[in-house]
């Protein structure tokens, strides 16, 4: 059997100055608070971020800044659920 060919290689994409002072924000900070305060929110939004910068890379922008705002809103939600949890403990308990 012959070897199997190599996959061909991702097409490097050149960005401008310009183009890349479109990108969108990734939240990075606000996404690591949330996965210490609430996970399952933090994760999901960790994973819009991943896929904020994969659309970042390839100049597709609208997806970008879509991402990027969910990612946003899942990170405060996260925060906010997990103070709310804390909040909730000291009362109660």
């Amino acid at each position: 059997m012959a070897p199997k060919p190599p996959p061909p290689p991702k097409p490097v994409v050149n960005q401008t100055p310009e183009e890349k002072a479109f990108y969108a924000p990734n939240h990075l900070c606000l996404i690591i608070f949330a996965i210490l305060l609430f996970p399952p929110c933090g994760i999901a939004a960790f994973k819009m971020r991943q896929q904020t910068m994969e659309a970042n890379k390839t100049s597709n922008w609208e997806v970008a800044y879509k991402k990027s705002r969910t990612a946003g809103w899942l990170a405060v939600l996260g925060i906010i659920t997990g103070l709310g949890i804390i909040y909730g403990a000291a009362l109660f308990l």
